[in-house]
């Protein structure tokens, strides 16, 4: 059994953020770099899946991640594999960088393909631009069942099944029974992501990670990367400055409330 775990790497939620001198993206040369919050959980999920497998004396399923993007992100599959996983695939061909979500899902769902991976697991949304449709590309693509914010999974390996459970709105949970392969978008929360030890950084550095490029892919160029995306930023701007605040002066508790309602009808707010 082999199980995939695609991740992304971000920008550490702590970086001061500027607009890079063409005005349409980030300057990226000196951010911090990170796996994406909800990968790592992603990936933690499928090391306790192939635990779980071991544990009731079954082979272990072989983990391998998957990213793409520039040179720096082997660093982030470096860390996957210090955690635990087998193997990394990075797509790392410049046809295959600047696209949107579903150019880089058409990427990722061919080189998931070419590892015939029985289970996929994502993270439900990328912590730097949040859009929560990668993963959903990626199971359209390849024809799979797919659940979005997952928060339990059981693996039912010689019934080729999974039980899910994801979570609705209102504090409902919604519970699934899905066959393999499937695609799994997995919520932040769903576990607690372990720390990498030393001596599995050590190992990182002798398992295997392959570079793989558009042509190993299969994929028409058209497809991927920049020529693949169905959208195009045209400049990003930082969020304007707030007003300040206002201070509501009042002899009493109830002068103070009313002088809060007016002026909130003055704004137009009630």
């Amino acid at each position: 059994m082999r199980i995939g775990v695609c991740v992304k790497q971000v920008p550490d939620t702590d970086s001061q953020l500027r607009i890079a001198d063409s005005g349409r993206w980030i300057d990226d040369s000196d951010l911090n770099w990170v796996i994406s919050s909800c990968d790592l959980c992603a990936l933690e999920e499928a090391l306790l899946l192939a635990e779980a497998e071991v544990s009731r004396g079954e082979e272990r399923p072989e983990l391998v991640v998957f990213s793409l993007g520039p040179a720096r992100v082997e660093e982030a599959l470096r860390k996957a594999l210090a955690l635990g996983a087998d193997r990394a695939v990075h797509l790392a061909d410049e046809a295959l960088q600047g696209g949107d979500a579903l150019a880089d899902g058409r990427a990722l769902a061919s080189a998931v393909a070419g590892e015939r991976c029985d289970l996929v697991l994502t993270g439900a949304q990328s912590d730097d631009l949040g859009q929560a449709a990668t993963p959903a590309v990626i199971a359209e693509i390849l024809g799979c069942p797919y659940a979005w914010l997952v928060m339990a999974v059981e693996l039912n390996r010689r019934r080729r099944s999974l039980r899910v459970v994801r979570e609705l709105e209102g504090g409902m949970n919604e519970v699934l029974r899905l066959e393999l392969p499937a695609v799994l978008a997995i919520q932040a929360g769903i576990n607690r992501p372990r720390f990498a030890s030393l001596r599995g950084t050590l190992q990182a550095r002798k398992k295997p990670l392959r570079v793989e490029d558009r042509a190993g892919l299969g994929v028409d160029a058209g497809l991927v990367g920049a020529a693949g995306a169905g959208i195009e930023t045209e400049s990003v701007t930082l969020p304007p400055a707030g007003a300040g605040g206002v201070v509501i002066e009042g002899a009493s508790a109830e002068a103070a409330a009313e002088e809060l309602v007016a002026h909130l009808q003055r704004e137009a707010v009630l």
